[in-house]
């Protein structure tokens, strides 16, 4: 009996050193990953103020452009001009961004329109004005000394008045005839557009009809 005690007790202490030499465990935890932190929207119409529609849009820079969809445009709301129509252009009211407007009817019924708007300061000036109208009719911007040397100068009844003519290209082209009437802090802007051949042939009558632009009042 005393043997079986020795035998017992050295069991024992084999037992409790192998308990005391095991490593502790170690428990993992999973951390919930923080989101990510939510991005601002631009506004749709960031950094268009101030561009005037009436003058033409932006022409877009290479590799396109923003939408300029529900752009705020201000008019100009200062000294007004007047003028007199050609006999056989037909007036239409005037109303939203347009200050007047002219049809132009031709052969074949072909038809032309006059567009007038206002909008203050300059625009960018008169080389961005040229280059985006002739962006509209499809051509390719042009550096500021040659867009210079495009613009005929007019001076009539005070005003000084820049003018210039664009045609498209190829068939079925457009014909631009724009002028630019700085006037009271603000610049107006008198384009005729339509098929070559009918504002070619208007070409005068356009020249004559800016003859009777005038600050109102004079």
């Amino acid at each position: 009996m005393r043997c079986a005690s020795v035998v017992l007790i050295g069991l024992t202490a084999v037992s409790a050193a192998f308990t005391g030499c095991r490593k502790e465990e170690v428990t993992s935890y999973r951390v919930p990953k923080e989101p990510a932190p939510a991005t601002a929207k631009m506004p749709a119409d960031h950094n268009h103020a101030g561009v005037a529609q009436g003058a033409a849009p932006a022409a877009p820079a290479a590799g396109g452009g923003s939408s300029m969809a529900n752009t705020p445009v201000a008019t100009a709301t200062g000294g007004a001009l007047t003028w007199k129509g050609p006999a056989g252009w037909q007036e239409k009211p005037a109303g939203g961004m347009r200050k007047g407007t002219f049809t132009i009817t031709g052969e074949g019924g072909a038809t032309a329109e006059l567009a007038i708007t206002a909008f203050p300061g300059d625009v960018g000036g008169e080389v961005a004005n040229v280059n985006r109208w002739r962006g509209q009719i499809n051509l390719p911007s042009q550096a500021p000394d040659e867009v210079t040397r495009s613009i005929e100068r007019v001076e009539a009844n005070g005003l000084k008045i820049g003018v210039v003519d664009i045609a498209g290209t190829g068939a079925g082209a457009t014909r631009l005839l724009g002028a630019m009437v700085p006037h009271a802090g603000a610049t107006w802007f008198f384009k005729l557009t339509g098929p070559d051949a009918l504002v070619a042939k208007e070409k005068a009558a356009f020249m004559e009809f800016l003859k009777t632009v005038k600050p109102a009042g004079a």
